[in-house]
């Protein structure tokens, strides 16, 4: 199964990058620390560039705490994010305008698992701080993993997945963007996966899109 995943993706990277001119990466770490009953730590680093390597689109670094309401399900959390975004063609930090944005976000989380789907809807608030603006934006996101390899997504398991985000302004024009996603995952354990996949990003006007590479690791100390 690993071995299908990684050619499988392998392909998939080398066919994009090669038919695509505008295409993006994403670089994603996403990591989880369990502690307490219910209390967890959560955060994510992420380099996004406009095309594989040093073009600068954005620097994330975001973390938050959460408590789950229930065991392993509908968690809460409160976060602080900071951004700091580059313009298309300038790899000169020196020469290019770089913009940097302090976010706070609010969330909620809930999950349900049928048979070999896990589908799991995130409601977010955030209060955006860019330079002297200040901007709200509310986000609704749907996700769906299906388990391929085996009943379900646990130890050396292939899987698919999917997401669908919609972003909407507080203020002015509504709609902001839709992000859809489409992505080969393999499970190493219940507590380590990774993914790789396209994202398309619509935008009013335009389209962009974006190769994504992301692993997902959990700590677990209670």
């Amino acid at each position: 199964m690993l071995k299908t995943f990684v050619f499988f993706n392998l392909f998939l990277i080398s066919f994009f990058s090669t038919s695509q001119s505008d295409l993006g990466a994403w670089y994603m770490s996403f990591n989880t620390v369990k502690f307490g009953e219910r209390w967890q730590f959560q955060n994510d680093i992420q380099y996004r560039s406009f095309n594989f390597g040093n073009d600068l689109e954005q620097l994330m670094l975001r973390g938050g705490f959460g408590y789950n309401l229930t065991e392993n399900n509908n968690n809460l959390l409160q976060g602080y994010a900071f951004i700091r975004s580059g313009e298309l063609g300038l790899v000169d930090e020196s020469t290019e305008t770089r913009i940097n944005e302090h976010r706070l976000y609010q969330q909620f989380i809930t999950k349900q698992q049928f048979g070999r789907f896990y589908i799991a809807h995130r409601y977010r608030l955030e209060e955006r701080f860019i330079g002297d603006l200040f901007k709200i934006r509310f986000r609704y996101f749907l996700n769906m993993k299906v388990a391929l390899s085996q009943p379900k997504i646990g130890s050396n398991t292939l899987y698919a997945a999917f997401y669908n985000e919609i972003f909407v302004h507080g203020q002015g024009v509504l709609f902001d963007r839709n992000r859809l996603y489409g992505a080969m995952g393999f499970s190493f354990s219940p507590k380590t996966r990774i993914e790789v996949g396209m994202m398309a990003q619509l935008y009013q006007n335009t389209y962009r899109p974006q190769l994504q590479l992301g692993f997902f690791k959990t700590l677990d100390f209670r």
